[in-house]
C-alpha cells in the first residue's frame, strides 16, 4: 500500500491485488459494504495520519478506480460534502465512523511508467514487433508514461503487453483523468509506431 499528498485535503493511496488479497478482499468487494472492506478503509486511513499526517475526521468524498494489472487507486478528500450539523454527529466522532460519499470507476486502461526515455524505446520496440503499435505517451513527474486503451477482443492480447511493460517499466497509480488534466501529452496517438520509427 502506498499512499502521497496530492494537496492539503487530498490524498491518492494506491492498493496492489496483493494488498488486497492479504485481507481476503476480492476486487469485486471494494464495491460491496461488507465489513472487510471498512477495515481496509480504517487501516488505510490510520497510515495516513502516521505517514502523511492527514486527518480524516470529517465529511470525505472518497473515489474508486480499479485498474487492470495495477490494481486499485482511491483518491479521498476531505471536507467536499455539506451537511447541517446536529447534535448527534457529536456522538458519531466517539466511534470510528467516516461519512462516505463514495464514487466507484474502473478503468480498463494499462499505464506504466519509465525512468528515462530509453526504457520506453526498448519496450516499444518490442510492442510493434509483437502486439501493437498504438498508445499515447504523456510527461508526468518525471517520468515517461504509455497509456493503452484495452483491446477489444480477447484478454490474452492484454496481459501480453502487460508482460512487455513490466519488463521495462512499473505499473502506475495514476489514472486516464490525472494524465489529461496534469500530465503533458507528448504522442497523442500510436506512441509505439512514433517511438519505433524516430529512435530505431
Amino acid at each position: 500500500m502506498r499512499m502521497e499528498r496530492l494537496s492539503q485535503d487530498k490524498i491518492r493511496i494506491f492498493l496492489t491485488f496483493d494488498d488486497l488479497s492479504e485481507r481476503g478482499i476480492q476486487k469485486e468487494d471494494m464495491w460491496r459494504e461488507i465489513p472487510k472492506v471498512h477495515e481496509l478503509f480504517s487501516e488505510m486511513m490510520d497510515q495516513a495520519y502516521s505517514e502523511l499526517g492527514f486527518d480524516a475526521s470529517g465529511p470525505l468524498a472518497v473515489e474508486v478506480f480499479a485498474m487492470p494489472a495495477q490494481g486499485m487507486v482511491v483518491i479521498v478528500t476531505r471536507g467536499k460534502m455539506e451537511r447541517d450539523s446536529e447534535a448527534g454527529a457529536e456522538e458519531e466522532l466517539d466511534e470510528e465512523v467516516y461519512e462516505m460519499e463514495v464514487t466507484l470507476e474502473q478503468s480498463e486502461a494499462i499505464i506504466y511508467r519509465f525512468r528515462d526515455i530509453e526504457d520506453a524505446i526498448g519496450a516499444a520496440k518490442m510492442l510493434k514487433s509483437q502486439i501493437t503499435d498504438e498508445g499515447r505517451m504523456y510527461k508526468y513527474q518525471n517520468h515517461w508514461i504509455l497509456c493503452f486503451d484495452p483491446s477489444s477482443g480477447e484478454n490474452a492480447n492484454d496481459n501480453a503487453l502487460i508482460a512487455i511493460l513490466a519488463e521495462y517499466g512499473e505499473a502506475t497509480s495514476v489514472t486516464p483523468a490525472v494524465l489529461e488534466e496534469y500530465g503533458q501529452l507528448v504522442i497523442p496517438a500510436h506512441a509505439v509506431q512514433v517511438l519505433t520509427e524516430h529512435f530505431a
